[in-house]
């Protein structure tokens, strides 16, 4: 996929392993491959400008690729927490499909609302069978919840928003503007060591980003509000980080908070356009916080057209932009067909990933410091691009060979961790500490 290279601005080759691929209407496994061939040449390409080595050989193994944008985690003698809420899923409507998003419990309570009936399935399936689609799918997001209606591909390229999206560059880079270079202590081996990335992000990609970076040494430090939490994908996105909580409606915390900003090298978040300003802390006052910081963030629709300010997951951006119905069709199923696995999230996580070194390296470089922003509905667009045209492959199953020599003790009981999907001569990927609960730790640096 040359255009990930291109939008990374990377001239870097790196070799591939295996020839395995996930089954579905889209070249999913390509994707992964190449997302993380973008991580490993960014990362080969800032441990040269660090003066290293020179050409450092990167490797990607296609099977742990496309095992990554899965699970990563298989607990031992312990079980995760189901990946969907009950009523959470595709549903059937008077002109044709939608999904419901439920898995967070206000975005339930608002669908609900607009259903008008009990949360159970059967009840749910029974009153949405009534509804036209998109009404529906208009009166729940107004409601503050999340749903997505199934469009064709002609339907989303003909949307204002699809349209807004088709425009958009699979990154956007900011404007470049000097900075004084960042220090921390990069070694060969872990050339991310002591790199401050503060991480504000959600499920799933933006925490993907953040544990990539922790994966390479960064000092990744996650900030949640009291009371969020995401059992579902927590084992799962934490690995490497600490994990701290900040109430920003009071004062204390808001000093600890601009105190942390002042100090990070790095900033990722998922919020929404404006979400930030409406708690006081918009582009210009972070600026003014910390000049010289990298900022790499992401939302689900796309940055600019009516549906930028629009609350999104993976599975919702399948269905809007026309990957469900590619896969009913390609699988000549009766319902929609989402990919095999949550690519769009994966894909745009390593990519985020990718673009911090990428800014890391202009930067040490003496090219000045840019942000950068990604979105699922561009990602999506990117692999709309690569259809897959062999016939149906075999469901991946992990085998023992797949999986770290160590087991990894975290909260919940030890688990196997999956072996690195990529590797960098002379660097090492692992992560300094286990998957952690959110709020185990003191908002501060190490």
């Amino acid at each position: 996929m040359k255009d990930i290279q291109k939008a990374l601005d990377l001239d870097y080759e790196y070799a591939v392993l295996g020839d395995e691929y996930l089954p579905s209407r889209f070249a999913v496994t390509d994707l992964a491959t190449a997302s993380f061939g973008a991580v490993g040449c960014a990362l080969a390409q800032l441990v040269e400008t660090m003066g290293f080595a020179k050409c450092p050989a990167v490797t990607v193994d296609r099977r742990l690729a496309s095992l990554w944008y899965g699970f990563s985690i298989h607990p031992i003698d312990w079980q995760l927490p189901p990946v969907w809420d009950a009523i959470a899923g595709i549903y059937q409507t008077k002109d044709g499909w939608i999904r419901l998003h439920t898995n967070l419990p206000h975005h339930r309570a608002a669908a609900l609302s607009v259903i008008g009936t009990k949360a159970e399935r059967p009840d749910v399936a029974k009153v949405i069978a009534s509804w036209d689609k998109e009404k529906l799918e208009t009166e729940i997001v107004a409601a503050g919840g999340v749903a997505a209606a199934m469009r064709t591909a002609d339907e989303w390229a003909r949307h204002p928003q699809g349209m807004a999206v088709a425009r958009e560059p699979l990154i956007a880079w900011g404007e470049t503007r000097q900075s004084a270079p960042k220090q921390w202590q990069p070694t060969r081996e872990r050339p991310l060591a002591g790199l401050k990335v503060l991480d504000l992000t959600r499920v799933l990609a933006g925490p993907v980003a953040t544990r990539t970076l922790a994966g390479f040494g960064a000092d990744v430090l996650r900030i949640d509000p009291p009371g969020w939490d995401e059992a579902i994908v927590v084992p799962e996105i934490t690995l490497g980080k600490r994990c701290a909580r900040l109430d920003l409606t009071l004062d204390t915390d808001r000093t600890v908070f601009e105190n942390l900003l002042a100090d990070a090298d790095v900033l990722v978040h998922g919020y929404r356009p404006d979400a930030l300003e409406n708690l006081g802390y918009g582009e210009t006052r972070r600026q003014s916080i910390a000049p010289d910081l990298i900022e790499v963030c992401l939302d689900a629709y796309g940055w600019t057209g009516p549906w930028r300010g629009r609350r999104g997951f993976d599975s919702l951006v399948q269905m809007s932009c026309g990957i469900a119905d590619a896969g009913m069709k390609w699988a000549n199923a009766d319902k929609p067909t989402p990919l095999p696995v949550q690519a769009l999230d994966f894909g745009t996580g390593y990519l985020m990933a990718a673009a911090v070194l990428r800014a890391l390296d202009n930067m040490l470089a003496g090219k000045g410091t840019r942000n950068a922003k990604l979105s699922l509905a561009r990602t999506a667009e990117l692999l709309k691009g690569h259809p897959q045209y062999r016939p149906e492959a075999a469901v991946m199953k992990t085998g023992s060979t797949d999986f770290a020599d160590e087991a990894e003790q975290t909260p919940w009981g030890k688990a196997n961790r999956l072996r690195p999907a990529v590797v960098i001569e002379g660097t090492l990927m692992y992560w300094d500490s286990p998957a952690s609960e959110l709020g185990a730790v003191r908002a501060r640096w190490v």
